[in-house]
């Protein structure tokens, strides 16, 4: 179910988004709500190139791998 929230904006942030709402024609509540979620999923997760960086890096994955058999059998320590 939807939740309503309420969201204080300075007067510039607020035309700024009206009009880049309007350019996208979409409601500004939509176009928020698109942002926001855009934000999380480019801050929560590794674009393609860092993925490729993330593979290549040899000790990386071994320190991955060593850590998750290391949780798998409950040694060592979570911090």
């Amino acid at each position: 179910m939807s939740k309503i929230v309420t969201l204080r904006l300075p007067d510039e942030t607020y035309r700024r988004f009206r009009v880049l709402a309007e350019r996208e024609n979409r409601p500004l509540s939509n176009f928020i709500e698109t942002a926001a979620l855009r934000y999380v999923e480019t801050a929560q997760f590794a674009d393609d190139f860092e993925m490729e960086e993330i593979r290549a890096n040899v000790a990386l994955n071994r320190s991955l791998t060593r850590g998750m058999k290391n949780a798998e059998t409950g040694q060592g320590r979570f911090v």
